[in-house]
Order: C-alpha cells, then structure tokens, then sequence
C-alpha cells in the first residue's frame, strides 16, 4: 500500500510539475523560461525536477501533451452538446469564442512552439505537425456525418481546420474573441454549400 501512496506523490509532483511549466512557458515563452525557475515556481528541489524530468525538452513535451488532452476534451464537450451534424461542427468555434475570451489566452500553444522551436527542434516540430493532424482527423470524422460524399467532406474538413487555425492565430495577436465569430458565419456559409 505504501508503495501506491509514493507513485501518487510522484505523480501529483509530477501534474504539478507540468501545470507550473505550461503556465510559464505559455505566458512568458519556452525559450525564456529555465528550469531554475521551474523549480523555483513549483516549490520543488532541482533534485526532485530532474528526477521527474531528466531535461527540458521532456518537461516541454509533457507539457504539450497536457495541452493536447486539454484541447480535445474542450472540443469534444462542445461538440457533444449540439445535435446536429451541422450543430456539431459549428459548435467548435463557439469553445475558440470562449477559450478566446479567457484572460490567460495567448494564442496556440502548438503554434507558439512550434514558432519558437521548430526549426531546432525535431522533437517540438512533430509534436505539433501530429497534434494539427490529430484535429483535421477529428474535424473530418465530424463533417463526414454531415456530407456524404467523402471527398467533398475531406474537402470540407481542411477547410474548416485552417478557419479554426486562423481564428487562433488572429484572436492572439488581436486580442479579441470576434474571430471566433467570423470563423464560425464562414464556416456556415461552406457547411450549407456542402450539404446542398
């Protein structure tokens, strides 16, 4: 039993751990945050950080892992409240125009790595390129129970994805939630020619 009770310890140190470097790097950039701070906002020893994470680019791929998880259960829960086909693929953009109106939004975390670490890090570069796949794979699964021609759908879906791309993208530099709104009437507009 003792040994279950140290693995949650090791565990909760370790979210923490994550929750703590995803707050900074998301805030302040991966690149101009160290490990000493890391530690230092965690409350842990250097000793316990390193045991948990050998180097920084394990503790940036735990926390971009985090962030994908985060991702798809926010789009996921919106879409499982609407009804409709097409319901359900307008409904992403309406979580963009929320998560667009939260104060600690600064844009995409994937696309913020992948700008500062890309072109020196494989390891940044796939993680990104796999977690852009995985959303174009969700949003074709959606728009393929609404448009049954297949190639139309896939069509439709990588139309939908670079709106919601572009959304993130203009709603951080702007500062404001109106993309998500300008997503979502263009989405609209393709859905309906789709499906007609």
């Amino acid at each position: 039993m003792a040994a279950t009770t140290a693995g949650s310890v090791a565990d909760d140190t370790r979210a923490h751990i994550v929750d703590v470097a995803d707050e900074l790097f998301y805030t302040r950039g991966i690149q101009s945050v160290g490990m000493d701070q890391i530690r230092t906002d965690a409350g842990v020893s250097l000793k316990k950080l390193y045991a948990a994470f050998p180097g920084k680019d394990q503790l940036i791929a735990a926390v971009l892992a985090g962030r994908h998880d985060l991702w798809e259960r926010g789009i996921e829960q919106a879409v499982q409240a609407a009804t409709t086909p097409r319901d359900k693929l307008l409904a992403m953009y309406d979580f963009l125009e929320s998560w667009f109106g939260d104060d600690t939004f600064r844009g995409c975390g994937f696309i913020n790595a992948f700008g500062e670490l890309g072109a020196t890090s494989p390891a940044v570069a796939a993680i990104a390129k796999d977690h852009k796949e995985s959303f174009q794979r969700y949003v074709a699964g959606l728009t393929s129970q609404a448009v049954p021609d297949p190639a139309l759908a896939d069509e439709l879906a990588a139309q939908l994805a670079l709106l919601a791309e572009g959304a993130q993208t203009t709603a951080a530099i702007a500062g404001d939630t109106a993309p998500a709104r300008h997503a979502r009437r263009a989405a609209a507009t393709l859905i309906d020619a789709a499906t007609r």
